[in-house]
């Protein structure tokens, strides 16, 4: 996906069962945020780890909570099935906005979390926990 006009840009580390995307950029639409979730499902599948850490370091604001319902419902069937999700915002104030997508992905069965730094995101794709 990507390109010249794309506002984000996605690095991937992957080792150890674990995929690492690194998304910087500018964020603040449905569009864009559907776009790179859906570049991110076709490294999960390309790569099929047992977990996924993503680390957003995007400006722009958080779409609104039912355009996460949407983008939530987007993604179902995508690749991130059986795949434990972690995701840090880097951006403390818009955690409980990122929240209302960790509890649509939950209430349809997937294992995301969201965080506020990586190292406790580590923590539980590793160890899990609730």
């Amino acid at each position: 996906m990507g390109g010249r006009d794309c506002p984000y840009t996605i690095a991937y580390d992957a080792g150890r069962g674990m995929l690492r995307a690194h998304v910087t950029g500018t964020n603040g639409s449905f569009e864009t945020s559907l776009r790179y979730w859906l570049e991110i499902a076709g490294e999960v599948r390309r790569v099929e780890p047992e977990s996924l850490l993503v680390v957003d370091e995007m400006s722009g604001e958080v779409p609104p909570p039912g355009q996460l319902a949407q983008l939530v419902d987007a993604l179902m069937h995508q690749g991130f099935e059986g795949v434990r999700v972690a995701y840090v915002e880097s951006h403390p104030e818009q955690i409980p906005e990122v929240e209302v997508a960790e509890i649509h992905a939950r209430e349809r069965g997937y294992a995301f979390r969201v965080f506020g730094d990586e190292a406790a995101a580590r923590v539980w794709l590793q160890y899990g926990g609730a």
